[in-house]
């Protein structure tokens, strides 16, 4: 895998490196499954996330047969479900905030029962 840095690289080398036609990137970029940033020049410059998304639809499109349109679909359902994983952590994390903070409740062992048994009085909301 290759290292993270804040490189842009030139479409020609971009395409050379994957062994595609620049036109193929031009189309990618047409498509809405690329967007390179550009130069002042206007140049198109791709980053290293630029080129993970490409190596994704090189994948889908070569070793897999899926069209543009399905790799328009794949690329916007693989979003939402980062989008969604996101939102799984921040609500794991609020949990374990809300549990962390939450007051210890009084235990009482009633001498009759086999295991120890928790008593916590609830409020009148049913908490």
């Amino acid at each position: 895998m290759r290292e993270k840095s804040k490189a842009a690289y030139m479409i020609s080398s971009v395409a050379e490196q994957y062994g595609i036609h620049p036109q193929t990137l031009r189309l990618y970029e047409r498509e809405g499954l690329l967007k390179p940033s550009r130069s002042d020049g206007n140049t198109r410059l791709y980053t290293d996330e630029d080129l993970e998304r490409l190596e994704v639809i090189l994948h889908l499109t070569r070793d897999l047969g899926v069209n543009l349109a399905g790799v328009e679909i794949i690329l916007n359902m693989r979003a939402k479900m980062e989008a969604m994983q996101q939102q799984i952590e921040e609500f794991v994390q609020h949990l374990n905030m809300e549990l962390a903070n939450r007051p210890v409740p009084e235990r009482t062992t009633d001498r009759t029962s086999l295991i120890p048994v928790i008593r916590v009085a609830l409020d009148t909301r049913g908490r």
